[in-house]
């Protein structure tokens, strides 16, 4: 028995991890399933995003499922994302979002815990200058090319490492410099680099060249969002944060408030989801049987209708 947390979130969050939990009961593998709190709503009614009741549910749990969370566009005092910071609790430094549709099969590999997510950030001179420190560290860049390079010597046994070292020459230049280090211990790999804004340009005219490709923190939030693009859109978009600590899986999409409520939310990236956990898990061909058959049904226009159809097909 495996129990998992579920956090709907913010937004749409609401509508798809209900969903997917229907989905996963219908699958009858022994699972317990329980909710708990957390978001931009649970700040504003309690004044913390990720209460302590919350936390202690997660670190008791196999795997968490995270829906949405919405995050100001403005600072607000006392405010946390709080999927930043479950990463940071449970020391989740990498980020696997795979998009697939085709022959474009590709997974980025996203360092999770630093750079410019790094929260070191301040205003100068009463305002008119703001600054952010971007913390790029060995120990983290080892380990994150560690788990691409495993990633990868499961697939198609190619590994690209985008960065901007010709301009970032100290960070990026770290980066790119340990991440060539940590690849010699993988002779069977084929090894590449691209500068970020070449990459973008690469993955737009041949995205079905790339396997697994690694990067910093902000440039993998930004590749993987072009990635789902590529293959179908946010709405079939999903994610992993691995580490040391219990495991959070989590839709890219966001919590999408402008058709919240509405009944149309896409919940398939929330059922990929659930089928990177099931495979975390050790549920692998539970996992994967819940992929084909996601990949494989179209999205109705109805959360409902959506989850109806996928049930029906496992």
């Amino acid at each position: 028995m495996h129990t998992v947390t579920l956090i709907n979130g913010d937004g749409i969050g609401a509508e798809v991890i209900p969903a997917t939990e229907q989905v996963l009961r219908a699958m009858n593998l022994p699972l317990q399933l329980r909710y708990a709190d957390a978001g931009f709503g649970t700040f504003q009614k309690i004044g913390d995003a990720l209460p302590k009741e919350t936390i202690a549910l997660c670190e008791s749990s196999d795997a968490i499922l995270f829906g949405a969370t919405q995050s100001p566009m403005e600072k607000v005092d006392g405010y946390i994302s709080p999927i930043l910071n479950l990463r940071r609790r449970l020391n989740l430094y990498a980020n696997l979002r795979p998009a697939k549709r085709g022959d474009i099969d590709m997974l980025i590999v996203r360092e999770n815990t630093e750079g410019m997510y790094s929260g070191r950030e301040r205003v100068e001179a009463d305002g008119q200058i703001a600054i952010l420190e971007r913390v790029i560290t060995v120990g983290a860049s080892e380990r994150i090319t560690k788990v691409a390079c495993e990633q990868a010597m499961s697939r198609r046994r190619k590994v690209t490492i985008v960065h901007k070292a010709n301009v970032l020459k100290e960070t990026c230049g770290l980066f790119r410099r340990v991440a060539f280090d940590v690849a010699k211990d993988y002779p069977d790999l084929q090894v590449e680099e691209l500068l970020i804004d070449a990459m973008a340009m690469h993955m737009v005219q041949r995205p079905h060249d790339f396997d697994v490709i690694v990067t910093t923190n902000l440039f993998g939030d930004i590749l993987s969002d072009l990635a789902a693009g590529l293959t179908g859109g946010l709405g079939i978009a999903p994610s992993a944060n691995i580490g040391s600590g219990v495991g959070v899986f989590e839709p890219v999409h966001g919590s999408a408030p402008d058709i919240a409520g509405k009944g149309i939310a896409d919940p398939r990236a929330a059922f990929l989801s659930a089928s990177m956990m099931l495979s975390y898990l050790g549920y692998v061909d539970d996992a994967e049987k819940l992929r084909r058959v996601v990949y494989d049904t179209a999205h109705t226009g109805n959360t409902t209708d959506t989850t109806h159809a996928v049930i029906a097909a496992l």
